[in-house]
């Protein structure tokens, strides 16, 4: 892979990596095995825009089997992965050229992926869900939690909705529920982005009764009877909201177990790990 327009050497690592000032080369770029097959190239230190380099350019040679690709070779692997910068979006275009094509994006990167052996492609599909939460809360006078929205087809019908919202990258279920007790989840295909939702409700513990709503997205906020709640037409007239609602009001009455995160100690250090499970006769 050839580019003209910046200089980008190449050093790359077998085990514990090297410092980014290693004189292999004037290292503007970190290669690191990843995966068991892989390889993933981070951009380090770079040239700031617009800078014309004298030494040239330097061809970029990833592949298992060419002898013009000795790198994939002698490190034993079948794909490499480029997590491009937003800075050297320019160099989108010469990666797509030799192969490579777009895995995923973030605000600041664009993961770039090249499978190289002519066998089947072996390497894992971008992610394929996005995991919302709704929020189940009730105070000691069967009063449930609901709030009108500022936008969408909710404040268009101007119903009254248990809260709800997305988990945010590297956030646990529990953590977007806030106060974690038991959970059911619900499966949406191809509703956002073509990626399938998974929904998880969260029954809550309310900390407090005085309710002060998100200006930017929330209309309104009360405490409503949780029939009246289940007696709206939107309720009544969507198999979703209102199983919702006989599932969440057979947990408060103890009819119904649930799921429960169970904290697990991870192999990756300052990381929380959590196993959902129905707790239900396990004696834990």
């Amino acid at each position: 892979m050839s580019f003209t327009s910046e200089q980008i050497n190449l050093w790359w690592e077998l085990g514990r990596p090297k410092s980014p000032h290693h004189p292999l080369t004037t290292t503007t770029t970190y290669v690191r095995p990843t995966f068991q097959q892989s390889l993933l190239i981070l951009s380090k230190s770079l040239p700031p825009p617009g800078h014309r380099s004298t030494g040239g350019t330097i061809n970029i040679r990833l592949a298992s089997s060419e002898p013009r690709f000795p790198i994939g070779g002698q490190l034993g692997k079948k794909g490499v992965w480029i997590k491009m910068p937003i800075e050297l979006v320019n160099l989108v275009e010469p990666a797509v050229k030799e192969g490579f094509y777009y895995h995923h994006a973030e605000s600041r990167y664009v993961m770039l992926v090249h499978w190289l052996p002519s066998t089947a492609n072996t390497l894992p599909a971008n992610a394929s869900h996005r995991v919302g939460i709704v929020a189940f809360v009730m105070n000691e006078k069967n009063e449930v939690l609901v709030v009108q929205e500022k936008v969408g087809k909710s404040h268009e019908t101007g119903m009254w909705k248990f809260p709800t919202g997305v988990v945010d990258e590297g956030e646990d279920i529990c953590d977007a529920g806030r106060e974690r007790s038991k959970r059911r989840d619900r499966q949406i295909h191809k509703s956002f982005f073509e990626k399938s939702d998974l929904i998880f409700v969260c029954m809550l513990q309310p900390l407090s009764f005085d309710l002060q709503p998100q200006e930017a997205e929330i209309e309104a906020a009360q405490w409503m009877p949780f029939e009246e709640y289940k007696a709206q037409p939107f309720v009544q007239k969507n198999e979703f909201p209102r199983y919702i609602a006989d599932v969440c009001l057979a947990k408060k009455d103890r009819e119904y177990s649930g799921f429960s995160p169970i904290p697990m100690a991870s192999k990756f250090p300052q990381t929380k790990s959590y196993l959902y499970l129905n707790r239900q006769g396990l004696g834990f």
